[in-house]
């Protein structure tokens, strides 16, 4: 096996280095780091505690359900997943905020819809996304909820089940 010592390798033309062939492993030595596409940092958090609300603007589910987390450069991307049981008398909408952004479209990222004037649905969601905050400073990222009518009314952790939140650092 031969041993090949360089400081850098760039293309010969272009902006494409290959690396092997297809159908060959790369392999890193243990404790060498790449520094792309690998997950840097992985914060969590939990809630269970039943939450509602009859806002028709969005509203944060609860302080507990959320994570902060501080990208390490610029361009990492951020990949968010949040789980939750939720209830809704009529129609609601559930969506992740950064901070004081709200990362889905002014209806959210997911309805709960039911169409029965006799009960209330319950059902489970999950969101996710990939952001690029483009920045080194703390980040919030948060589960928002509201529904359709102030008549109406929505709730996570439907019966104190658990929620959770989790934020994965993707270095780019």
């Amino acid at each position: 096996m031969s041993k090949l010592e360089v400081d850098a390798i760039e293309p010969q033309s272009g902006t494409t280095l290959t690396l092997g062939a297809s159908g060959d492993t790369i392999n890193l030595a243990s404790g060498a780091t790449a520094g792309f596409g690998k997950v840097l940092q992985v914060v969590s958090a939990t809630d269970s505690t039943s939450r509602s609300t009859s806002s028709t603007s969005f509203v944060t589910a609860s302080n507990t359900l959320s994570v902060s987390i501080t990208p390490s450069s610029t361009s990492s991307k951020i990949f968010i997943m949040c789980s939750t049981s939720t209830g809704v008398t009529n129609q609601a909408f559930y969506t992740i905020f950064r901070d004081a952004t709200n990362l889905g479209t002014a209806q959210g990222m997911v309805e709960n819809y039911f169409d029965d004037a006799d009960g209330d649905n319950r059902s489970s969601i999950c969101m996710s996304i990939l952001d690029s905050p483009n920045t080194t400073s703390s980040t919030t990222y948060q589960l928002y909820f509201k529904v359709n009518s102030a008549s109406e009314n929505a709730d996570i952790q439907s019966n104190n089940t658990k929620a959770s939140i989790t934020a994965f650092e993707i270095g780019a």
